[in-house]
């Protein structure tokens, strides 16, 4: 089946880095799970609100500057969002491919459920990594472990690397 993203996905795009709507708009044709955009460009105040919350770690989110999105599995039968994190792997692999389409050798794709994976630290390029996504979530909370620190499972999150 072929996915396409609506209208309030789109709208949610807009002021987003014209290289991220790319790459979402390859994925959602390519992806084996339909998703919906839940969040492009945020202000400070919303971003100050999500770090007092803990949804997020930082002030210096790329959602200020247009680079970064969030996409949310969607289950058309039902319609609603899911976010059991299998549903998730198939939406990373999707987007990597996207963003290996779209950035050629530019650039890169962070993804937030693999920040970093041994060998490669914060910010790992996911178009790098070579088959299951969830194995790549696996191995980023494998290194935070290995370090003695807590991972920060943020799996729809997506950002441009520079």
């Amino acid at each position: 089946m072929t996915y396409k993203l609506g209208k309030t996905s789109l709208a949610r795009l807009e002021g987003v880095d014209e290289r991220m709507v790319a790459i979402v708009k390859y994925a959602i044709a390519i992806s084996t799970q339909d998703f919906s955009v839940i969040e492009g460009v945020r202000t400070r105040e919303r971003q100050a609100k999500l770090v007092k919350s803990g949804a997020s770690r930082t002030m210096k989110s790329k959602h200020l500057n247009g680079m970064a999105v969030d996409v949310a599995a969607y289950d058309g039968d039902i319609g609603t969002i899911r976010w059991e994190e299998a549903l998730y792997g198939p939406i990373a692999e999707a987007m990597a491919e996207g963003a290996r389409a779209v950035l050629g050798v530019d650039g890169g794709l962070c993804w937030g459920g693999g920040w970093a994976v041994e060998g490669h630290e914060y910010p790992y390029d996911c178009r790098h990594w070579d088959g299951d996504m969830l194995k790549c979530n696996k191995a980023y909370h494998d290194l935070r472990r290995s370090q003695g620190r807590q991972g920060f499972n943020d799996m729809p999150h997506f950002e441009l690397i520079d």
